[in-house]
């Protein structure tokens, strides 16, 4: 199990480095707590590379990634949307931000980066390990990779707000998402017809 979970680790971690979801975590860190956005990512990771577990020892049957990939790529335009449109406060919802901010937040960064994910390099990735390798290695192992390579992308995405005005950041993450979006839909267009 041991060395279930450090190949995987390992491995998820190299395959998250420069992935799309690095840019969703620094997204999120520019507007959320960096809690709400480390435990989104981990329950969704937790999430999706379960499901890659249970078909790495299980199913082996390929999923339809490109339909995944068009969907993902829709759920990405209208991020874009919703971060252009921005969300602001008023004065009534600013005194009760507490617990239902840090629910939106996981609800927001949990889907988000569960719908990055499926179909995506690591999912895959650990789908492979875990034909070979002990699936609670695997599991753990890929988790706690992708959830620290993410880890990385917060630290920069809370760096960059911090020296950067609110405006052009989240413009750049809509852009981001647009960006990110328009390619998986056209790469999932392709692939299907």
């Amino acid at each position: 199990m041991l060395a279930s979970f450090a190949l995987s680790s390992a491995a998820i971690f190299v395959a998250e480095l420069g992935d799309k979801s690095q840019l969703l975590a620094m997204s999120f860190a520019t507007r959320y707590r960096i809690r709400h956005v480390l435990l989104g990512i981990t329950l969704a990771t937790a999430v999706v590379h379960a499901l890659s577990v249970a078909l790495g020892l299980g199913l082996g049957a390929a999923l339809p990634t490109d339909w995944i990939g068009i969907f993902v790529g829709v759920a990405f335009l209208g991020f874009a949307a919703w971060t252009v449109r921005g969300d602001e406060l008023d004065d009534a919802e600013t005194g009760r931000t507490g617990r239902r901010a840090a629910g939106s937040a996981l609800l927001a960064v949990g889907t988000a980066f569960l719908l990055a994910e499926l179909g995506d390099k690591t999912m895959l990735a650990t789908v492979t390990l875990a034909t070979k390798h002990d699936w609670f290695g695997t599991w753990v192992g890929s988790t706690v990779g992708m959830v620290l390579a993410d880890a990385l992308a917060v630290v920069a995405g809370l760096t960059a707000s911090r020296y950067l005005p609110e405006r052009p950041v989240r413009y750049g993450a809509a852009v981001l998402f647009a960006v990110f979006g328009t390619w998986l839909t056209v790469s999932g267009l392709i692939a299907v017809g």
